[in-house]
C-alpha cells in the first residue's frame, strides 16, 4: 500500500470517526436515563422514556406532518418545472436560448441567504406569511435541477425523438415516454438531495413562520429545545433523533442507490 493511500485511508477513517461521535453520544444519551448522560456505563439500563416525554411535551406529530407536506409539494413542484425546462433547453432552438440557460446559471451563484430581505418582502406583499406555502415558494424552480436534467436529456440520442414522432407522439409525449424513463437515476439522485435539503433547512422557515400550525421539524426542535430546560439533553437528544431519524434510515437503507444514481446521472 503506498504512502498516499495510506494517508487518505487514515484520514478518512478521521473523519468518519469525527462524524460519528456526536451522533454516538445523541444516541447514548436518548436511550438512556438522565443520569447517564456524562457516565458511559455499559450495563447502563435502557428506556424509551426521553421519546415519550419529548413527543408528549411539544407536537411533534403536527411538525411531522408540516415537513411532509412541505417537502412533497416543493419535490413535485421541482420535478415538473424543472423537467419542462431542462427538456426546452436540451431540445428546442429558439432566439435567447443561450441567454436564458446562462442566467439559470447563475443562479447557482447566489447563496439563497442573500435572498431572505426580498423573500419575506414578497411573501407579505402575497399575504402567506405564517403558511407552509411561504416556505415552499421560493424553491419551486431549482437553477441546480435544471442543469442537472439538462445535461441528462442531452445524452439521450435524438433518433429516439425521430422514432418516438413516427409513432405520433406530441412533444409532451416524447417527454414522458422517452426522457423521463431514461433519466430516472437523475430524478432519484437529485429527488434524495432536494428532500434532505429542504427537511433539514432551518433560516427561513424560522423567519417566516410563527405559530405550530406551519412550523416545519427543524424550527420545532429548536424551538423545543429553548423551551425545554436545557440540562435535559437525553429529552433533547430523543427528539433530535426522531427528526433527523427517518432521513438517516432511508439513507442507510437505500445509499448504494444513492451513489449509484450519482454515478450515472453526473455531468457526462
Amino acid at each position: 500500500m503506498s504512502y498516499d493511500r495510506i494517508l487518505n485511508t487514515t484520514a478518512a477513517w478521521l473523519l468518519a470517526l469525527f462524524w460519528l461521535l456526536p451522533l454516538a453520544y445523541a444516541i447514548w444519551t436518548a436511550f438512556h436515563p438522565a443520569a447517564f448522560e456524562t457516565r458511559f456505563e455499559p450495563l447502563a439500563p435502557l428506556t424509551l422514556q426521553n421519546f415519550v416525554q419529548a413527543w408528549s411535551e411539544a407536537p411533534f406529530a403536527r411538525y411531522f406532518l408540516n415537513t411532509m407536506i412541505l417537502v412533497t409539494g416543493i419535490v413535485a413542484a421541482q420535478f415538473t418545472l424543472c423537467t419542462l425546462a431542462a427538456f426546452a433547453f436540451a431540445r428546442f432552438e429558439f432566439r435567447g436560448k443561450g441567454l436564458m440557460f446562462a442566467l439559470v446559471l447563475m443562479q447557482l451563484l447566489i447563496m439563497p441567504d442573500i435572498l431572505i430581505v426580498e423573500n419575506y418582502r414578497t411573501m407579505s406583499q402575497l399575504g402567506l406569511i405564517d403558511t407552509i406555502a411561504a416556505i415552499g415558494l421560493p424553491y419551486v424552480a431549482s437553477a441546480f435541477g435544471i442543469f442537472l436534467l439538462r445535461q441528462t436529456f442531452m445524452t439521450v440520442p435524438k433518433e429516439l425523438d425521430d422514432a418516438a414522432r413516427v409513432e405520433g407522439c406530441s412533444y409532451l409525449g416524447i417527454l414522458w415516454r422517452v426522457y423521463i424513463p431514461l433519466a430516472k437515476p437523475t430524478f432519484l439522485a437529485y429527488g434524495l438531495v432536494s428532500v434532505s435539503h429542504h427537511w433539514n433547512n432551518f433560516v427561513w422557515p424560522l423567519i417566516v413562520t410563527n405559530s405550530v400550525e406551519t412550523r416545519p421539524l427543524t424550527v420545532g426542535l429548536s424551538i423545543f429545545a429553548v423551551t425545554d430546560s436545557g440540562i435535559q439533553w437525553s429529552v433533547i437528544n430523543a427528539a433530535t433523533l426522531m427528526t433527523s431519524g427517518p432521513l438517516l434510515i432511508a439513507f442507510l437503507l437505500f445509499q448504494r442507490q444513492f451513489v449509484q444514481s450519482f454515478m450515472r446521472a453526473g455531468i457526462k
